[in-house]
């Protein structure tokens, strides 16, 4: 009786709330440790595919670290072939035009060549490198019947870096100079579209002969009369005077000469200068 009259007062409704409270703090934070678990089970997760991520940037930056390697070497190997074709292609310009003194072995050639079906597509393949304009037959044969050589040789000098494939530039150059010797043929390459931009560019290569040859073609120009009146506006309004005044200054003696010429022919011709 008497611990039923206590019991009321010692456990009262404070305790008993509390409890409550205690049992729903246990609910939350079972459920917080479970959140935590899922948690840390996607970070494993997650983690997992970073690292093979990470694995497959890795293979990916081999194989492209493997192939620039073997782009570097193929470009180093075309390098080669390129300086390899044009040495053998200047070795085989000097032979040929050594044969072209002999006007009885450039007919010869020509005889051959112009029995052949497909002249355009399999003679110039071979005639960049022959300078059979060096005699008047040879001149004829290119302007009646192969312009698109010259056109093929005017383009090849434009797609010529600077300071490169100098010897073939040189005999391309010669052949155009001598092909200008024929006031038909001067006529034709002077009238090609971009010529005198090209000879503008070529004169700043860094190779004295080219430059030399640049300038023999563009005297071949001024004396003529003809040719001269048709082409003086767009030579008075690009002509670089600057730059050959600078190679009249040239040690070497005949580019030096040949400058001083072309500005003496200029003042001559009451060019403006």
């Amino acid at each position: 009786m008497q611990l039923h009259d206590i019991l009321p007062k010692v456990v009262n409704g404070d305790v008993l709330e509390n409890f409550q409270k205690l049992d729903a703090i246990e609910t939350i934070i079972e459920r917080k440790d479970n959140e935590l678990e899922q948690l840390r089970m996607d970070c494993e997760h997650y983690k997992a595919r970073l690292e093979a991520a990470q694995a497959d940037c890795m293979k990916e930056k081999k194989e492209k670290l493997a192939a620039r390697q073997q782009l570097n070497e193929a470009k180093q190997q075309l390098l080669q072939q390129a300086e390899y074709c044009t040495e053998m292609g200047a070795a085989v310009c000097t032979l040929l035009w050594s044969v072209s003194s002999n006007e009885e072995t450039v007919k010869s050639i020509l005889g051959s060549v112009s029995s052949i079906n497909g002249i355009n597509l399999h003679f110039s393949d071979i005639i960049s490198y022959l300078d059979i304009a060096a005699l008047a037959c040879g001149r004829e044969f290119l302007i009646n019947s192969n312009r698109v050589l010259l056109d093929t040789m005017i383009q090849l000098l434009g797609d010529m870096k600077p300071g490169s494939c100098t010897k073939l530039k040189v005999l391309m150059l010669m052949s155009l100079y001598n092909v200008s010797i024929n006031v038909k043929g001067l006529k034709y390459i002077s009238e090609s579209s971009g010529f005198f931009p090209l000879l503008w560019w070529l004169l700043n290569d860094p190779d004295a002969e080219v430059c030399l040859h640049v300038l023999r073609l563009l005297q071949s120009v001024i004396l003529e009369p003809e040719i001269l009146t048709k082409s003086a506006p767009e030579m008075r309004d690009s002509l670089p005077l600057p730059r050959i005044h600078m190679l009249s200054k040239s040690r070497n003696p005949d580019l030096q000469i040949l400058a001083q010429e072309l500005l003496e022919d200029l003042k001559v011709l009451e060019y403006e200068v």
